[in-house]
């Protein structure tokens, strides 16, 4: 038996019970029969050994796990199977294969990946994510697993988890090998819980006839959305993308009806929309409708901006938009040179100033003249994220949102003004610059930049992780960041830190919208000299900085368990103390 184990003879198994043989392989006999598994239980690694065999039900005694002694399969869907291995007897002498009977691990890995995607189970996702990582699976294929599941199983459509699944997904760059175990896991453990109970969404047919243009189909799609005719709308995107428009006019149609509004949705309609369409790019050709489709249902309850108080009075800010739009419609926008066509510095205080009516003039005045819609929104991103950076604390902790909102939104504004130059979604920008004035009053009074003269030596990017193990440590963080900054700290290990102090935490929906965001935004910004642009990447990172530190420490159970899962991995014995 070349390479096999000897475990001893049958006789000896029969009269003194299990036997731990080499490689971590338990030997039972039960029933007249001779078994052999993996000793370490696979939900918490506790031996096996040490369990009770009755009836053929292999039970682990540290959570009564329970296990078909024959097979390895499990009872209890959070415990996954046991690997188990072939044995065979010669003479009385037991031989076993070291290797399991698993066959392709990779397989199972995505297998068990989508069954505790399926069962909200965190643990199982947790180490499918380790297993199919060290296996050397893709990332990004990863990832693809639960958009696929999150764009079928919930009913309502892409929602909050599948967003920061993306977001995850698009920052795993930045990341160490533990920073990215803890991002997927953090984006498919939110999908997870986002489609749970929710029942399974049915999709529907396209059209029949798919010759309609795609100008017909796309004011069919509006006229749909504008009634909040939902399953009307499905169809027609369908039938759209049944005749294979491409993803830049798809963009469109779909970006017309959410503009079509104002900031519908607290901009997270436009910020889904975004993020859906990030999407595209890790999953396969054949689930592009499932993605887009997953969109549509949002629109039937939608919140209307124009519709509320706060945007028609003590200054009616509806009028002069719409009067706006219709002269930018009669007119027309070109997609700019490139180049702004205004003074960035002139325009970032506009948006930051009281007076909406002249930004509105500026903004109007600025697209008609030529100047770049993309260059445009990513001056208002700037000034969103300056609303965070001046953020009072002793304003309502709960206040972080609305200008976090107004942030998401312009950035969402900027990433579709890049990806599509249709003329439409420059009432985004519009609609950006309304809630940056009217979240003005959460920087009443202005908290302040941190002023910190040059240290000598670059601080450790990790001192950043102590300062927030504490609460109420937005300024000191701050503060902490100036000095890295300004003392000739590299981005890379900084956004690497960044991006633990959010992984670490049991992180509400908005940070993980706060940091992918702010990243993307200085990566946009990161080509361009000169002091703006060097003081727009300051203030992205402050501004992840001060809402992270507003957001921390929480109890972090949710990175534990991703520990749990590596430590698994690799070997170690959960069941001892410490």
């Amino acid at each position: 038996m070349n390479g096999w184990i000897s475990a001893g003879s049958v006789e000896e198994i029969r009269e003194q019970g299990p036997k731990l043989i080499k490689g971590g392989i338990v030997v039972f006999y039960h029933e007249d029969q001779v078994h052999a598994l993996d000793n370490r239980c696979p939900h918490l690694g506790f031996p096996l050994h040490m369990g009770s065999l009755c009836n053929g039900i292999l039970t682990c005694h540290w959570h009564h796990a329970r296990f078909d002694v024959c097979s390895g399969g499990t009872l209890d869907p959070w415990a996954d199977d046991v690997p188990v291995h072939d044995l065979t007897i010669h003479d009385g002498l037991i031989w076993v294969n070291p290797r399991s009977r698993n066959g392709n691990q990779v397989q199972l890995y995505k297998d068990r990946l989508l069954s505790g995607l399926e069962q909200n189970i965190g643990l199982v996702i947790a180490k499918a994510i380790v297993g199919l990582m060290e296996a050397g699976a893709p990332e990004t294929e990863i990832a693809a697993i639960g958009i696929e599941f999150g764009v079928k199983q919930r009913r309502q459509g892409w929602g909050s988890g599948l967003t920061i699944l993306t977001a995850m997904t698009n920052i795993l760059p930045k990341l160490d090998k533990q920073g990215r175990i803890l991002a997927l896991f953090q984006g498919l453990l939110h999908t997870a819980r986002d489609s749970a109970g929710s029942g399974t969404r049915f999709f529907l047919d396209a059209l029949p006839n798919a010759e309609v243009s795609v100008e017909r189909l796309t004011e069919w799609y509006r006229d749909c959305i504008e009634v909040r005719d939902t399953r009307g709308a499905e169809r027609v995107l369908l039938t759209a993308l049944l005749a294979e428009a491409d993803e830049s006019r798809l963009f469109s149609m779909m970006s017309m009806a959410a503009t079509d509004h104002f900031y519908i949705n607290g901009g997270h309609t436009l910020d889904f929309h975004n993020k859906a369409f990030e999407s595209l790019q890790y999953v396969g050709h054949e689930q592009r409708k499932y993605v887009l489709a997953s969109l549509v249902p949002m629109f039937g309850n939608a919140t209307r901006s124009e519709e509320l108080h706060s945007w028609q009075s003590p200054v009616n800010l509806v009028q002069p938009l719409k009067e706006a739009f219709e002269e930018l419609s009669n007119k027309g926008v070109s997609s700019g040179s490139g180049g702004s066509g205004v003074n960035d510095e002139e325009l970032l205080e506009a948006l930051l100033g009281d007076d909406p009516l002249r930004t509105i003039r500026m903004l109007k005045e600025a697209l008609l003249g030529g100047a770049s819609p993309a260059r445009i929104s990513q001056i208002a991103v700037l000034a969103a994220a300056e609303r965070v950076v001046r953020f009072h604390t002793h304003n309502d902790f709960g206040d972080w949102i609305s200008v976090l909102h107004t942030f998401t939104h312009a950035h969402a504004v900027h990433e579709g003004l890049i990806r599509s130059e249709d003329s439409w979604l420059v009432r985004g920008i519009f609609h950006t610059a309304a809630t940056i004035y009217l979240d003005r009053f959460l920087n009443i009074p202005a908290a302040p930049r941190p002023a910190i003269s040059t240290p000598e030596e670059v601080p450790q990017p990790t001192e950043l992780l102590e300062i927030l193990d504490k609460q109420q440590q937005v300024a000191p963080a701050a503060a902490w960041v100036i000095r890295y900054l300004r003392s000739g700290g590299k981005p890379g290990p900084l956004f690497n830190v960044l991006g633990h102090a959010l992984l670490r935490e049991d992180a509400e929906f908005h940070s993980f919208q706060m940091y992918e965001g702010a990243v993307a935004e200085y990566d946009r910004w990161a080509s361009e000299s000169g002091p703006f642009a060097e003081k727009a990447r300051e203030t992205l990172i402050l501004a992840i900085t001060r809402y992270l530190a507003a957001h921390a420490p929480t109890s972090r159970e949710t990175p534990h368990t991703a520990k749990i899962a590596w430590r698994l991995h690799r070997g170690e014995k959960l069941f001892e103390e410490e």
